[in-house]
């Protein structure tokens, strides 16, 4: 890339040692304006520190935006409507981050000018991918710094020499502070590195931040009310509550309960294996109730179809494709198949569960009872029928025995 055609760059900043870092370079290396976007996500850190440090090393436009309400909404329910889990056990808190920062990334970019915008993503990892495919899709001539492909500033300590070198405020310390790498939102919290990277380590018990163990939660459970409209949360016990608002309080009722734990070996869309541990509490128990919610609901075929169809569709948000013409395609699918899915669920939360003990529906329920019955059902269902049935079934079985 040319530094020459550089003159502005919109960096996704926090204001920690990596991204105080990468603004300086920035400066040094392409000799261009840096304006700052500092993204509040329920990450559960106060952003604001971050105005101020950038405002120490002399940024002029400075963005700081609460997106929590936009993120929920916007991002997690649409994709908790699918039931979306990466092989079998991820729930994509990071993953579905980064559409959104994307998106508002390049439209910074088009209110402030700038030819360019950076990210601190390593060359490793999925979050490079999920930041520049997303912008492409966004600003297809939008040009992407990714310092940490271009830099031999490859370790903490190098870092640190930087911010030390050219006077960059960082108030981490060498050698202190969490040995792991962690992302949070308002959907989960990751941690990575350290000794995680020995898939055989136990995670001590003071790495989770967000949830009591399962041993130690309290010995009474605890029972709550989802309500659904049209497939996404919209009260909790009875009253309504915001996208975001909703998940706060079910990260709080899981992680008093000890739910939404994991510790997943990956495939990252670059070809390695990583491990990684989450804390997703509220996902947990929403992708729970959610289940529950159609299994009551929605028609068997559209239900088996929407299930084959999304391990694609959790691989489209893993990989970075949010933006894609297939994830939209399939999201409208998605979203015609949760029209019918609104009514209640009732669970127990007690030690690391969370347990469906009912579900209703006045309104979309295809639950009979006259004719789930054992007991007499009054001709609702002719049980005789079932033997033409099963042996129109049986024929190709029987051919095939044959031979």
């Amino acid at each position: 890339m040319s530094k020459t055609n550089i003159n502005k760059v919109v960096l996704a900043y926090s204001g920690g040692l990596d991204t105080s870092v990468i603004l300086t370079w920035l400066k040094d290396t392409y000799d261009c304006e840096v304006v700052t976007f500092t993204a509040d996500i329920g990450q559960g850190e106060e952003v604001e520190p971050a105005r101020a440090k950038a405002e120490q090393l002399s940024v002029k436009e400075i963005y700081i935006e609460d997106l929590t309400e936009e993120f929920v909404s916007d991002f997690v329910f649409p994709m908790f409507r699918a039931n979306t889990i990466y092989e079998g056990e991820y729930l994509l808190g990071t993953s579905i981050a980064r559409p959104l920062i994307a998106k508002r990334l390049v439209e910074i970019a088009n209110e402030t000018d700038a030819d360019a915008i950076a990210h601190g993503a390593t060359g490793k990892g999925n979050d490079q991918v999920r930041f520049e495919l997303g912008a492409y899709a966004l600003k297809p001539d939008i040009k992407i710094i990714a310092p940490w492909r271009e830099w031999d500033l490859n370790s903490r300590e190098k870092l640190l020499d930087y911010a030390e070198q050219n006077g960059i405020p960082v108030e981490a310390k060498r050698k202190t502070g969490s040995p792991y790498s962690m992302d949070a939102n308002l959907l989960h919290i990751s941690y990575e590195g350290g000794e995680l990277e020995d898939p055989w380590f136990e995670p001590e018990d003071s790495m989770w931040r967000w949830t009591v163990s399962p041993e130690t939660a309290p010995d009474d459970a605890e029972t709550i009310e989802l309500e659904f409209k049209q497939g996404d949360p919209v009260a909790l016990n009875g009253k309504s509550l915001s996208p975001a608002a909703l998940l706060k309080t079910l990260n709080e009722l899981g992680g008093k309960h000890g739910i939404g734990r994991d510790d997943i070996v990956e495939n990252r869309y670059v070809g390695m294996k990583s491990r990684g541990c989450y804390e997703t509490p509220g996902g947990t128990i929403l992708l729970k109730a959610h289940r529950a919610m159609e299994s009551l609901t929605m028609d068997r075929e559209v239900m088996h179809l929407k299930d084959e169809l999304m391990p694609r569709y959790a691989e489209m948000i893993y990989n970075g494709y949010w933006w894609s013409p297939e994830r939209k395609a399939l999201q409208t699918l998605i979203d015609e198949t949760q029209k019918p899915v609104n009514g209640t669920v009732r669970l127990k939360l007690f030690k690391g569960n969370a347990i469906i003990t009912g579900r209703k529906s006045t309104t979309d329920s295809l639950f009979d009872e006259s004719i789930a019955t054992f007991e007499d059902d009054a001709g609702a269902y002719n049980q005789k029928d079932a033997e033409g049935f099963i042996k129109l079934n049986a024929l190709r079985l029987k051919l095939q025995s044959k031979n």
